[in-house]
């Protein structure tokens, strides 16, 4: 490893602070369909760098609570788009990270949770949205908004393990639905929603020593970690490979030191930000991923990431677990 290399945080916490400034930019308003997840993989990097108050929090919350459909319950990424799961659950980790869910009132919980509820299949899987794309991202995503709502139920909770379990595959990964290809971002996916209602035991050992294998195999001789077999790696495995493993208690079989030299060597030193791979352009989803494996991993002084929702071990904390007593 090369010992200048070194997490370049105050530059990191600039570029993020600076991200919602750039309204004059053609990309800026191309990219409203990210808003909100945005500000949640934003404020999420910041609080793992011990800068959450770079944000104004009033000026973040008031742009939540913008995004909210009162004909839904449920949250879009720009005010006047569609609720989504996705950004449901931004909504509400950004909120949760704020203390400051009370802001909502309990008739805009009680749909928010009816809306979560409303997209779920016979199945046991979620659809996204009323378009009706299905996979097992949004398994996570409703179980993980019940989750820090307080709000699960077996009825919820039984078919979207089937669901889960059903999407394991011969090869220790999961698809995004029964029988598709293995990809690291399903398998954290997967991983952390049956974390989130207590259920990992459900898979045997020999199920998760497969998993561990699938999963460590996905670092390349780079140091990066890819999503799937073949593929390029790309610094945004480092949560989904990493999280995975710490879940399953095998975070070690990663070659912690290749990682993190990749990691920084995809860093912008001029600007900041972090991007997929080396030279590429930067952008807050790979800023907040780069910084979240560098976290699991122990490096850099960063604030500890909880693996199963990806917020700070000192939110998480307070949401009560399923199944509740």
């Amino acid at each position: 490893m090369t010992e200048e290399l070194r997490l370049l945080k105050e530059k990191h916490i600039k570029y993020i602070e600076a991200l919602d400034k750039k309204q004059d930019s053609y990309e800026y308003w191309l990219t409203e369909h990210l808003r909100l997840n945005g500000v949640y993989w934003g404020l999420t990097a910041l609080c793992l760098m011990d800068a959450e108050n770079t944000f104004d929090k009033t000026q973040v919350i008031d742009f939540v609570l913008k995004c909210y459909v009162e004909a839904t319950g449920g949250f879009a990424p720009f005010p006047r788009h569609d609720a989504h799961l996705l950004t449901t659950l931004s909504a509400i980790q950004i909120l949760k990270t704020y203390d400051s869910l009370d802001i909502l009132s309990p008739d805009q919980v009680k749909k928010c949770i009816e809306f979560v509820r409303g997209n779920q299949l016979e199945d046991g899987s979620f659809q996204g949205d009323k378009f009706g794309e299905i996979d097992i991202r949004f398994v996570y995503t409703a179980l993980s908004t019940l989750s820090i709502l307080e709000s699960l139920t077996p009825e919820v909770v039984e078919p979207a393990v089937k669901f889960i379990l059903r999407c394991y595959n011969f090869d220790g990964g999961f698809g995004l639905c029964p029988g598709a290809e293995s990809h690291a971002a399903w398998a954290f996916t997967s991983l952390g929603a049956l974390a989130i209602v207590d259920r990992l035991g459900d898979l045997t050992d020999e199920q998760l020593n497969e998993i561990g294998w699938w999963l460590c195999e996905r670092q390349v001789p780079e140091g990066g970690l890819n999503g799937r077999p073949g593929k390029l790696p790309d610094v945004c495995y480092s949560w989904w490979v990493l999280a995975s493993l710490a879940l399953i208690n095998k975070l070690e079989w990663i070659d912690y030191e290749k990682l993190r030299e990749y990691i920084l060597r995809c860093q912008d030193e001029k600007k900041g930000g972090i991007s997929d791979r080396p030279d590429n352009e930067v952008d807050v989803f790979h800023t907040l991923f780069g910084i979240a494996g560098l976290s699991l991993m122990g490096f850099e002084d960063l604030k500890p990431i909880d693996p199963v929702y990806c917020m700070p071990p000192s939110v998480t904390k307070t949401i009560r677990k399923y199944p509740y007593e």
